[in-house]
């Protein structure tokens, strides 16, 4: 009794600390420290402010933008991308995907990225794996040409498993008011629509890869037998970031109508999204080949071909609807810029509710 008294005691004493609650400040703060050196290196004209404070100052004009700029945002996620990252405890690339779902969506408007900032959530920090992940997303930055000017950790013990945790991002750009896109009014029948070769999956349906792996029971350690990778390398390749080419496209050739990002929706919903009423596409299905990754999810899923056109980008990542006299300049340059490049097919004029179709 005298001992269990004098235990209840000592512990009624003791100090309550935020680490004791699951908190670690100090790792917090050597993941800034960490940080800081990521950041700077994506610096660009235009920011105003270093990481550390309560908020980041961007100037316009610095960043040599006139007073008709018009600014967009945008914030998105990875998706259950994250839990194979997890799983295999391979974060190198994960803050390319949250990058590039972000500024991806910014360039399809016309604009130029400016600045980004995450938000990590965990529910025990581990300094290492976060350190990776941030410095994934400074690279995707960089392939941007965006500043990563901050973001917020949060450290929540009792609301993430053991080494789970969870992104997003947000992204400012800006584009001159005559740039912005779509341009509906310029829309027309004939107008020709090109694709850019996505890197893999990217960021979307892997709700639907992971319940046919599990099908499947595969190991990610195995190796694909479509290539000389394994499967996690295969699955976590880095969604391609198309801000540059498609800049140059756009600043380039006024024929640039509109743009569409490929993911959540697939081709199917996605290029709909920038079309005025009345209007659709048609796709050659033989303009481009589905690549390997693709063909297997569907043979071992026994996916359907338009659930595979409406749940994954199926080898095209971004989508461009350009004037037919621009085509063949515009394909020249974007493959200049390292793209690849299809010609997939054209606008028409439609009043079906399905206003894509792959023949």
């Amino acid at each position: 009794m005298l001992h269990y008294e004098s235990r209840a005691m000592t512990e009624k004493n003791q100090h309550a600390t935020y680490a004791a609650a699951g908190v670690d400040i100090d790792a917090g703060n050597a993941l800034v420290d960490n940080i800081k050196p990521l950041a700077k290196s994506t610096t660009r004209s235009g920011v105003m402010s270093s990481l550390g404070g309560f908020g980041a100052l961007f100037d316009l004009k610095a960043a040599g933008f006139g007073e008709d700029a018009v600014l967009v945002s945008t914030t998105d996620g990875v998706g259950t991308k994250l839990k194979l990252a997890i799983d295999t405890d391979k974060h190198e690339g994960i803050g390319i995907d949250l990058v590039a779902m972000c500024v991806n969506d910014l360039v399809v408007q016309g604009a130029e990225p400016l600045f980004f900032l995450d938000y990590y959530a965990t529910g025990k920090l581990q300094v290492a794996a976060a350190s990776t992940v941030v410095a994934s997303i400074a690279e995707g930055c960089k392939q941007a040409g965006c500043a990563l000017v901050g973001g917020e950790t949060a450290e929540m013990p009792g609301l993430y498993g053991k080494g789970d945790y969870d992104l997003a991002g947000f992204s400012v750009g800006a584009v001159a008011r005559s740039q912005l896109l779509p341009k509906l009014d310029a829309i027309k029948e004939g107008d020709v629509v090109i694709g850019l070769a996505s890197s893999g999956i990217h960021s979307n349906g892997f709700s639907l890869v992971r319940h046919i792996l599990k099908a499947q029971n595969i190991d990610l350690k195995d190796k694909a037998p479509f290539s000389e990778k394994s499967w996690a390398e295969v699955l976590l390749e880095p969604t391609r970031i198309y801000v540059k080419s498609c800049l140059a496209a756009i600043r380039s050739h006024a024929g640039v109508k509109a743009l569409s990002h490929i993911t959540g929706g697939g081709l199917l919903e996605n290029i709909p999204r920038v079309l005025p009423d009345g209007f659709g596409v048609e796709l050659r299905r033989s303009a481009w080949e589905i690549p390997a990754i693709f063909q297997w999810l569907q043979e071992a899923g026994n996916i359907e071909d338009n659930e595979l056109y409406r749940t994954f980008n199926c080898g095209i990542g971004m989508a461009l609807m350009v004037e037919a006299s621009t085509a063949d300049a515009i394909i020249q340059l974007l493959t200049l810029e390292g793209e690849t490049v299809y010609t997939l097919g054209e606008i028409v004029k439609t009043s079906d509710a399905h206003r894509v179709k792959v023949i």
